[in-house]
């Protein structure tokens, strides 16, 4: 009996030691990525561009991160009125990223790093929004 109550209690102890040093997840549920990947201008106007612009602007998200991604590169290095869009997401606190390989297949990855944009490989980026959690929206 002795033994039981000292194994029961060794194990409450040390139960205790072992939750904390577990490493806790954070709480990614107010973050936001969106995946803009259309070339088409009304997609990017009427959907994607307002709603994370908004996103962020109307604190529905803390974090919210636009991913340029495929043929937008192409849009968005072309589109005077696309880019003004950015650069007002991005004084709302947007942050914005781009695919380096896909800038470079376009041949804008030095026009995107020109507006400020953070151009580099984001399969790395991408997976790590989505293994912490982080809502998506793809366009």
């Amino acid at each position: 009996m002795k033994k039981t109550i000292l194994l029961l209690i060794a194990i409450a102890l040390f139960s205790g030691v072992f939750a904390e040093t577990e490493k806790k997840m954070e709480d990614n549920s107010k973050k936001l990525a969106v995946l803009w990947t259309s070339g088409d201008v009304d997609v990017a106007e009427k959907m994607c561009f307002m709603y994370t612009y908004n996103a962020k602007k109307q604190g529905w998200f803390d974090e919210v991160v636009l991913i340029v991604w495929g043929p937008s590169v192409k849009l968005l290095s072309e589109n005077k009125n696309l880019q003004d869009y950015v650069k007002k997401m991005k004084e709302a606190g947007v942050i914005v990223e781009a695919c380096v390989a896909c800038a470079k297949m376009y041949g804008v990855d030095k026009d995107l790093a020109e507006m400020g944009i953070d151009v580099k490989g984001m399969g790395t980026p991408l997976t790590k929004y989505l293994k912490e959690g982080w809502k998506t929206l793809s366009l």
